[in-house]
């Protein structure tokens, strides 16, 4: 049995996307040589947000999604095999700024294996990491978000679900206990 708490209803993702938003405008302007990537599967869906919410201001930017399946460090751990998703990459990076999206950030082994994806498509000069939310003392990695929509404390045995409209028919945050 487990006990699920919400912490972001509906309202709350839609103000914090648009919060994250308006933090990249202030610190992008006009987003010159920058480039946003979701990590898939589920940063993919708050980039597409992000990205909407750009274009609807007038701002042009490059996007696209990375699949960091094969550069997972329990890659030949998991008993069941991993399913790499869909790749959108039909840019490079040389030389460029990349805003990294991705919806939770825990022990910072995705984002380390996001990082070594994004090398094959060039050298970036600057990288940024926006995520949803950050479990900010579960760290294994040094890795550190710049821009950060909810910062949580939660238990070893909590995990936190991100539920989108578009897979789970709403937007909200859950902390779920799954020790009871």
């Amino acid at each position: 049995m487990s006990k699920k708490r919400e912490l972001l209803n509906k309202l709350d993702v839609s103000i914090t996307i648009e919060r994250l938003c308006n933090q990249l405008i202030e610190h992008y302007d006009f987003f010159n040589n920058t480039v946003i990537i979701g990590v898939q599967p589920r940063g993919v869906l708050l980039s597409k947000r992000i990205i909407k919410r750009l274009i609807d201001r007038k701002i042009q930017i490059q996007t696209g999604n990375i699949d960091i399946s094969f550069y997972r460090d329990d890659l030949r751990r998991r008993n069941n095999p991993i399913v790499p998703q869909e790749m959108e990459m039909n840019l490079t990076i040389e030389g460029k700024k990349v805003i990294l999206i991705d919806d939770v950030l825990y022990t910072g082994r995705s984002i380390r294996a996001a990082l070594d994806a994004l090398m094959t498509f060039g050298r970036p000069s600057k990288v940024e990491l926006l995520t949803l939310i950050d479990r900010r003392f579960s760290r294994h990695l040094p890795i550190e978000p710049n821009y950060v929509g909810k910062r949580i404390d939660a238990l070893e045995s909590e995990r936190v679900v991100v539920e989108w409209q578009e897979m789970h028919g709403m937007d909200r945050v859950l902390i779920v206990n799954s020790d009871l």
